[in-house]
């Protein structure tokens, strides 16, 4: 298998809609939306579980492959809302780590 890579995982999703005629409803608020419920729909897998619970979350073989499929379900909605406002996600996840350093310094760092 070779390395993925964001801009390839974001082609796969691009093709994916256009063979289904699907680009008329993703606009920022539809994928926004989308990822919405999808964040939700993960979260609703922690719901009710102790903090020791959700640590041992991915032994059970039912819920690790609940919670893999919601994790990229978040992650495709996500790709395909930055492809389509044309955000690179990985720089700016970067930037944002810059800023939270500046903003949050370590202990002993001024």
């Amino acid at each position: 298998m070779s390395e993925l890579d964001v801009a390839t995982i974001q082609r796969r999703l691009a093709e994916f809609a256009a063979v289904r005629n699907w680009q008329p409803y993703h606009t920022p608020k539809n994928l926004v939306s989308a990822l919405s419920v999808e964040a939700s729909e993960l979260l609703e897998i922690f719901q009710w579980l102790t903090p020791e619970e959700s640590a041992r979350v991915m032994r059970d073989e039912d819920t690790a492959h609940r919670v893999t499929d919601e994790v990229a379900d978040v992650l495709a909605y996500l790709l395909q809302f930055c492809e389509v406002l044309g955000i690179d996600p990985l720089a700016a996840l970067d930037a944002k780590i810059d800023r939270n350093e500046r903003r949050f310094p370590a202990p002993g760092n001024p």
